[in-house]
């Protein structure tokens, strides 16, 4: 049996990975970001600008960064920005691979030059100029650049992002898994938890202490270490008290072992066709989740404890349109054209103000 990925308007990605396992899940996840995959058995390429890349090219750098970088940065983001990198690198401008060119003479129109010809659309080629400016990010903290030339770049306009969820979604969805199912619970969690994928993935009875849930997102734990707490809401304990849960996670496969964090969105990718929803996805619950917070008030501040946002960039994105509706809300009624008031008519002659006739004096005319 073969096995493909495919994505619109994209060509199709054979995989040739065994379904369930670790590598698949690269396999798939590489497939995604539209990078190529290399197996961990597989021997590197080895050209002669990789055997010993001179000092002061970005091949080079890229090499003190990859040795320096140590744990600060979450192991999968780091996996995924050193292959973008590894592609940069082996790529060509006028002959020449850029990963032979000196680092230190790239200014902001060299990175928007890759950022446009490396990758065909917005979401790829925004990805291309954070991971640029992640690097030489690093590069101006260690002294060995004075500018980051990757650093303002305007994101490009990549749409909405994922999906977020409607009320009605969710009663589908609800509707096609019930209570008591591994679908059902996953749901809930990315509903009233509000946690990312990653964190889904591992969050489990370990985590829950007197009605609270504690936990340190994966994405911040080496750059800002937040640590969210939460306390369970009674509609979650209630989904989580009626299923099958693991030891040290909530969710586990068929196999009782933890999801991997891909394995679980391709799960809940099946989850969500089998509930007729292919526009819904994991992903998209954390955003439908903060969505309905701020449209029922939520601060800034309520978001950003909630979801473990350091800073207002992303909560304000939910609270201003939520704003923005309530407004709409109470000033649609000025829209209407004003009542006209009736006119007041004086009296005729003849009729008192209150509405009686009065007799009219007659001459008497004597013959």
């Amino acid at each position: 049996m073969r096995l493909y990925f495919r994505a619109s308007g994209r060509s199709k990605v054979r995989l040739t990975e065994a379904p369930g396992t670790d590598q698949f899940d690269e396999e798939v996840a590489c497939a995604r970001l539209n990078l190529p995959y290399k197996p961990e058995t597989a021997k590197p390429e080895t050209p002669a600008s990789r055997k010993d890349a001179a000092e002061g090219t970005l091949r080079w750098l890229l090499g003190q960064y990859r040795s320096r970088i140590g744990k600060r940065v979450n192991p999968t983001l780091l996996s995924r920005r050193l292959r973008l990198l590894e592609e940069i690198c082996d790529s060509e401008h006028k002959g020449k691979r850029r990963g032979d060119l000196p680092y230190a003479m790239m200014e902001r129109k060299h990175v928007l030059e890759m950022r446009d010809s490396l990758k065909t659309t917005p979401g790829a080629q925004n990805e291309v100029a954070k991971t640029l400016s992640a690097l030489f990010g690093w590069a101006v903290e260690n002294e060995l650049l004075k500018v980051n030339p990757a650093a303002g770049i305007k994101r490009l306009n990549a749409g909405d992002g994922f999906h977020a969820w409607t009320m009605e979604e969710v009663e589908q969805f609800e509707a096609k898994h019930p209570l008591g199912s591994k679908a059902r619970l996953a749901l809930h969690l990315g509903m009233y938890t509000g946690l990312r994928l990653a964190d889904i993935a591992v969050v489990g009875r370990q985590h829950v202490k007197d009605g609270w849930l504690s936990i340190r997102p994966g994405k911040t734990k080496r750059s800002s270490g937040v640590v969210v707490e939460i306390p369970i809401l009674q509609a979650l304990q209630q989904t989580i008290d009626a299923s099958p849960c693991g030891e040290m996670t909530f969710l586990v496969s068929e196999w009782k072992a933890p999801f991997t964090v891909n394995s679980l969105g391709n799960k809940m990718r099946d989850w969500c066709d089998q509930a007729g929803l292919p526009q819904c996805s994991m992903h998209g619950l954390r955003k439908a989740g903060a969505t309905l917070a701020a449209e029922n008030g939520a601060t800034d501040e309520d978001l950003m404890a909630i979801f473990g946002w350091t800073s207002k960039q992303q909560t304000t994105l939910y609270t201003r349109s939520a704003s923005r509706k309530r407004i709409a809300g109470r000033a649609i009624h000025k829209l209407l054209r004003k009542q006209k008031k009736d006119k007041l008519v004086p009296p005729t002659a003849g009729v008192e103000k209150s509405g009686a006739k009065t007799g009219k004096k007659t001459s008497n005319i004597k013959g």
